[in-house]
């Protein structure tokens, strides 16, 4: 610190504790000043908040060498000279609609004090001994009432941290003045001494010398609020519990740390000097309001040295880096790296703690560099009537940031193209041009294109950059002839003719146009598509003739228009061809007669206005060839016009009607001459079938009379039944018959007895005997004999099973040559006797015995395997083999009966 200047340190920022409480923003307030104090020099500001915005706060002063004014500023009354040790005083707020009394600590200590000697240290010393505060009174002259004399305001006690001993240290002595009279014990309670964090703070409980057990940290706690307790030996209280405020006070034992290690900005090439670039921070653990606190920053060094070493500065309190110099160029340079420091103690290298943190500033780009091309002429060719292909690539360089809008191009085409053939697309890879044609060249008309390209970015340039002598060349496009096709000069051609022009006819002329002016090659014409082949082309000239009768009312004419499409070839290398559509528009002639409408009708017997029938016409010819039509009854035969009429209703309908009351229900053709209004007009003789039957009330025709006017007799009708019954006794003859004959079929015997009949029927096979000790076997029978000789020596009835007998064989019938159809069951059942009875036909025996084992066998025999019922083996273990086994661990485990 300076001498002779006082300086004001402000207490650390709390974080807000919502909800609002009232008080002095600090408990305590330390203040460094010079040794001499002027009269009314302002020494610090206290913050109070009454949380009502109150501004009618009054202030009070322990000391009265010092005053607070009303907006918490505090000054000297009168001069102090010679401040030789620190000065302690308690400031009081008290609001004015509130009658609670907040108080803080304030401590002058002196500017330049080493930093080896604890400032509180004095503080210990002066205030050794805290002696519980008398309460003096005194009488009222009015009523005797005794009033009480304010308590003493205890000075809070400062304990420097990191102390390092020896502990436990001694930091005051609390005494009652009744210590003479009688035995007091001492004790103490708060946060540090009976409640978390515990024993930091110790009392003799006879002496009442307060301890300080372990080192202090201010970064984990600042303060301590401790009471301090004075009671007889049997418990009483003696004294009022005072408070002790304890005040760690801060060392310089944290270093800045800086929040980032490596913070990153960027700063626009060409930015003048002064420009903002970033802000670094840095965090001091220590009492900011000290100068333990205050971080100022420098900076180290910088890389590259390009254009100059120092091209940044730092602001020293903020650490905001600015531009000091011009010349920043992204082209040359794109990025720095500077060291930048922190040191506490307000920069003091040699008292206070650094650390350091790197800032890489990147210099973006700005449009300082127009693009200029490589070359001042480019050339390229292009074969014509192509479209959408690249004639010629533009080459281009730009210094600026790649694939930025300072570096993207943009091509445009100056003069040289009028018509617009050509377009200018940029490559986003390698920001190149490509002239691109869009709209077909012609040989014929232009060999030749000479462009002039002029490229810019998308980005206009920066202030005061000019463009550059090379954004601009000429572009020399050749064109390719190649063999173009022959072209019909009008593509469709129409023209009219009437319809009903014969064959042979000469319509027109289509003759195709070779665009190759400079070559000359023979054209060729054919047809393509003639959908009712009624014309031909000339193969040289391309004349058009007929070969049929031209009708508009064809189904190939749509809207009076026949449509054919022709080929037209040259004899070129490679051939190229065209076509050409040909639209005939057929004028409409009346060659159509009108055909009459309805062909069919349906009138009640009897005239009334329901026996009238309404009728028009049809014609295939177009106005004016069609109505109004002409309707009238021939008069042949006779009949017609004297039991019908026909009257005209409008221009293209007629109603027929019964001229006579009555006629007879039937079916009757009416003849009806129709004529239209063509020029000369065309008749036709229709018939219509009329139907004539009864009618019921409502003018319908009913189902007998329906049936009568469709002209079927009593007769036929009759005939019609006796055909439907007759067909009916047939399918039902037919049904009897068949059922007849599938029970017949049924009842006839089979030429086989059904139980000799192996068909369909279940056969065993390979039925074994009982085990070997089951039955009395005698197992030598299963051996394999080495003689004949047993055979014939062996009494009778015994014998091998599986040997022949040696006896005479049995004698089967013989099936005569031509049997009767009938014999072949008996024949059957006799063969089937005469083998039951045969003892030499195979097999020998019914009783068949398999696997004999033999004797010695490794596996031993199975029928060794008996039950035993002695009761002495145990099969509990069946129960640990899991619930598959819990039937048979109740059979043979002697489990719970049910």
């Amino acid at each position: 610190f300076r001498r002779g200047l006082s300086l004001l340190l402000l207490p650390r920022n709390q974080p807000p504790k919502p909800p609002c409480r009232p008080g002095f923003s600090e408990s305590f307030y330390t203040v460094f000043v010079s040794r001499d104090l002027l009269r009314g020099q302002s020494i610090l500001k206290v913050k109070f908040d009454d949380c009502q915005h109150s501004k009618a706060v009054d202030f009070e002063s322990s000391d009265p060498n010092f005053s607070v004014h009303p907006d918490g500023s505090v000054y000297a009354e009168q001069e102090v000279a010679n401040l030789s040790e620190p000065v302690q005083f308690m400031v009081t707020a008290r609001g004015g609609h509130d009658p609670h009394i907040w108080e803080t600590t304030v401590k002058l200590a002196l500017a330049g004090h080493p930093p080896s000697v604890p400032v509180s240290q004095v503080n210990i010393y002066t205030l050794l001994v805290i002696k519980f505060p008398r309460k003096h009174q005194r009488s009222s002259s009015a009523n005797g009432l005794r009033r009480q004399k304010r308590d003493w305001v205890i000075p809070p006690i400062n304990v420097p941290e990191n102390s390092r001993g020896p502990f436990p240290q001694m930091l005051v002595r609390i005494r009652s003045d009744q210590d003479l009279e009688k035995g007091i014990r001492y004790s103490i309670t708060g946060a540090g001494a009976d409640q978390p964090p515990i024993d930091v703070y110790n009392i003799d409980p006879v002496h009442g010398k307060m301890f300080v057990t372990r080192p202090l940290d201010r970064e984990e706690r600042a303060s301590y609020h401790l009471r301090a307790h004075a009671v007889d030996m049997n418990g009483n209280k003696v004294e009022s519990p005072i408070d002790l405020y304890i005040y760690v006070i801060d060392m310089n034992d944290n270093r800045p740390e800086f929040q980032n290690q490596v913070y990153n900005g960027s700063v626009a090439e060409g930015s003048k000097p002064g420009t903002l670039v970033m802000q670094v921070t840095a965090n001091d653990s220590d009492d900011d309001t000290t100068a333990n606190g205050m971080v100022r920053y420098r900076i180290l060094s910088q890389t590259p040295h390009m254009p100059i070493p120092n091209m940044f500065t730092i602001n020293s309190e903020t650490g905001d880096i600015f531009t000091v110099a011009a010349g920043l160029d992204r082209e040359k340079v794109s990025q720095y790296t500077i060291i930048v420091q922190a040191t506490d103690m307000e920069g003091n290298l040699n008292f206070g703690l650094s650390n350091t943190a790197t800032a890489l500033i990147s210099v973006t780009d700005i449009n300082d560099n127009p693009p200029e091309l490589t070359a001042r002429t480019f050339s390229g060719e292009v074969p014509e009537n192509r479209v959408s292909v690249v004639v010629a690539n533009l080459t281009v360089i730009d210094r600026d940031q790649p694939h930025s809008p300072n570096w993207a191009a943009q091509y445009r085409i100056a003069s040289g193209d009028p018509q617009g053939h050509f377009l200018i697309r940029t490559n986003p890879v390698n920001n190149d041009g490509m002239v691109t044609v869009v709209k077909p060249v012609d040989y014929e008309q232009n060999r030749a294109f000479m462009l002039t390209v002029i490229v810019s970015n998308k980005a206009p340039l920066a202030s005061g950059i000019q463009s550059s002598l090379q954004s601009s060349a000429g572009v020399t496009i050749s064109v390719q002839d190649v063999n173009e096709p022959p072209v019909f000069p009008s593509n469709p051609k129409s023209i009219r003719f009437e319809e009903g022009v014969p064959g042979g006819t000469t319509l027109t002329v289509f003759a195709a146009q070779d665009p190759d002016l400079f070559i000359h090659q023979t054209v060729r014409y054919s047809k393509l598509s003639d959908p009712a082949n009624w014309l031909r082309i000339n193969r040289t000239n391309g004349q058009i003739t007929t070969m049929a009768v031209l009708d508009r009312e064809s189904m190939y004419v749509r809207n009076n228009i026949y449509e054919a499409t022709f080929l037209a070839a040259d004899n070129g290398s490679p051939p190229a061809s065209g076509t050409g559509t040909l639209q005939i528009h057929l004028i409409d002639v009346n060659d159509n007669a009108p055909v009459l409408l309805p062909k069919e009708a349906q009138v009640c017997e009897r005239a009334s206005p329901r026996s009238r029938v309404n009728i028009t016409a049809s014609d295939a010819d177009a106005d004016p060839h069609v109505g109004p039509f002409v309707f009238e009854l021939p008069s042949y035969p006779p009949s017609v016009r004297r039991n019908w009429t026909a009257s005209r209703i409008s221009g293209d309908y007629a109603q027929l009607r019964l001229r006579i009351p009555y006629l007879d229900a039937g079916v009757y053709d009416v003849p009806i001459i129709v004529s239209d209004s063509g020029n000369p007009p065309l008749s036709n003789r229709s018939i219509i079938k009329v139907k004539v039957c009864p009618c019921d009330d409502n003018g319908d025709c009913t189902t007998t009379g329906a049936v009568a006017a469709a002209g079927l007799g009593t007769g036929a009708i009759i005939a019609i039944l006796i055909c439907i019954i007759i067909l009916l006794t047939m399918v039902l003859v037919f049904v009897m018959w068949m059922k007849r004959r599938e029970k017949e079929r049924q009842a006839k015997p089979l030429l086989i007895d059904p139980e000799d009949d192996v068909r369909d029927n279940i056969l065993k096979y390979d039925e074994e005997g009982g085990g070997e000790e089951d039955q009395d076997y005698d197992l030598s029978q299963l051996q394999q004999p080495e003689a004949l000789d047993h055979i014939i020596c062996k009494p009778p009835g015994v014998r091998r099973v599986d040997e022949r007998p040696v006896i005479a064989e049995s004698q089967y019938p013989v099936r005569p040559s031509l049997p009767h159809p009938g014999d072949i069951g008996d024949f059957i059942n006799d063969g089937l006797r005469a083998a039951d009875n045969d003892p030499t036909a195979p097999p020998y025996d019914s009783l068949l015995v398999f696997d004999y084992e033999g004797s010695g066998s490794t596996a031993g025999s199975v029928s060794s395997l008996n039950s035993s019922s002695s009761g002495d083996q145990d099969y509990d273990y069946l129960n640990d083999w899991g619930p598959r086994f819990k039937k048979l661990a109740d059979l043979y485990g002697g489990g719970d009966d049910d």
